[in-house]
């Protein structure tokens, strides 16, 4: 059997899917990676999975330094693996060298959505989230700028930028191809 260039090209296929909580990466990562017949990952899935403890836990028993260790961890893992979307978490890129080694071994997308959507998707979120608990709305208007203000300097160091999440998935995979 004979593989044509695309399915070539998808055998070592692997895509980082960056930007802030809530901007949709694990949405766009399932839809993407099932239009493109690849994997999907959910970075934080993976931690918890792996450590046996949820990330609030993680956050709550050994801080968010020890966190950030694991989250390091995992991206030398996953950065091994191949026919795969992975949602990164939100801080992932802004820690270590890591935006450099996911630049390096796959593609990276940026999903760079208004603070104030972002604000709106995050007080209706079912998901603990352990840096913006108990903030009202204007509160974490304010955090989510302060906190992408920092943020972006990592984020915008990806291959390619989505403003949109419901993006047409061929319009993203004929970009990033």
């Amino acid at each position: 059997m004979t593989l044509d260039t695309e399915q070539q090209t998808n055998l070592r296929m692997r895509i980082f899917l960056i930007g802030y909580m809530g901007s949709g990466k694990s949405t766009l990562g399932r839809r993407l990676a099932s239009h493109l017949d690849l994997q999907f990952i959910d970075m934080d899935h993976y931690i918890e999975e792996r450590n046996c403890k949820t990330i609030p836990q993680i956050f709550a028993e050994e801080g968010e330094t020890e966190f950030r260790k694991k989250e390091r961890r995992a991206l030398e893992e996953l950065a091994e693996f191949t026919d795969i979307v992975i949602a990164t978490g939100g801080g992932a890129p802004c820690f270590f060298d890591n935006i450099d080694l996911m630049n390096k071994t796959g593609k990276t997308i940026y999903l760079n959505i208004d603070p104030k959507i972002l604000a709106d998707r995050l007080l209706k979120s079912k998901t603990e989230r352990p840096l913006i608990k108990g903030k009202s709305r204007e509160e974490l208007i304010a955090f989510i700028d302060e906190t992408l203000h920092k943020r972006n300097e990592f984020y915008m160091q990806a291959q390619h930028y989505i403003t949109e999440p419901d993006a047409d998935l061929d319009w993203i995979k004929d970009m990033i191809s």
